[in-house]
């Protein structure tokens, strides 16, 4: 009778393991769905999102949108990348909602700011971009890093307006109107050769990825698809630069 007793107590056991542990991971995949969905409704730039969640949100088509900055997206920008200026108001620029996959094949939220005279161009770049799974790091608003342009392409971050000058003068990058988007900025670095033979570099961690010749991940060259269609759509790549070279640098041809 206790070998009987000790058997039904394993076959309960057993079967509590796993017929029940298949049910209730079917609850919280449905439970973690609604949880995860705050991450698209509050659009939280930086946290990863499943197809699952995209598609409860209500597909891919309304995770790709340039609209007028919200409020709190405004507040947010205030001292950092905006500052009152006569040359861009905040009606001139548009904040961009966007998802992208990173080089390990994870899905992001990604946001950006820029000129509304390139805010279509861009969402729909960006996604032609997702859809064919090219890899972009991080994608979120400088702010993030308090405006400060070597902390964030340290960072890989993917960006476009900051109201600032050019490094190294006193004249206002095309970053400042939102004219311009840096893409992987850690992999694909500015650099410019000084006449006593010295080589400033933008990012400064980032003198390994100045040879092009090398194969790394996130790498912009004329064969990259994100060459080919910011070109297409009108923008010039500082790649192409003789003066400097500025790899993850697309800007507005005028």
């Amino acid at each position: 009778m206790g070998n009987m007793k000790l058997w039904v107590l394993t076959a309960i056991l057993t079967c509590g393991l796993t017929l029940p542990a298949c049910s209730s991971s079917h609850h919280t995949t449905k439970s973690d769905t609604r949880a995860d969905l705050t991450v698209l409704t509050q659009w939280q730039a930086g946290k990863t999102v499943t197809a699952e969640v995209v598609a409860a949100y209500g597909g891919l088509d309304k995770c790709f949108a340039a609209e007028p900055i919200p409020d709190d997206v405004w507040a947010r920008m205030q001292g950092k990348t905006y500052k009152e200026n006569p040359h861009i108001k905040r009606s001139d620029l548009r904040h961009i909602r966007a998802l992208h996959w990173d080089y390990d094949n994870r899905m992001h939220v990604g946001e950006m700011i820029c000129n509304k005279q390139i805010a279509d161009r861009v969402a729909r770049i960006l996604r032609q971009l997702f859809d064919a799974k090219y890899p972009i790091q991080r994608m979120l608003l400088p702010d993030v890093y308090g405006a400060d342009d070597e902390t964030q392409m340290r960072d890989n971050n993917t960006s476009c307006f900051c109201y600032r000058a050019i490094a190294g003068s006193a004249k206002l990058s095309k970053h400042a109107r939102g004219l311009a988007v840096d893409i992987n900025t850690l992999y694909n670095p500015y650099y410019k050769d000084r006449a006593d033979g010295t080589r400033f570099i933008q990012p400064a961690t980032a003198a390994e990825y100045c040879d092009r010749t090398k194969s790394f991940a996130y790498k912009i060259d004329h064969n990259d698809l994100c060459f080919k269609l910011f070109t297409e759509a009108g923008f010039e790549w500082g790649g192409d630069w003789t003066s400097c070279k500025d790899f993850q640098h697309f800007e507005l041809i005028e």
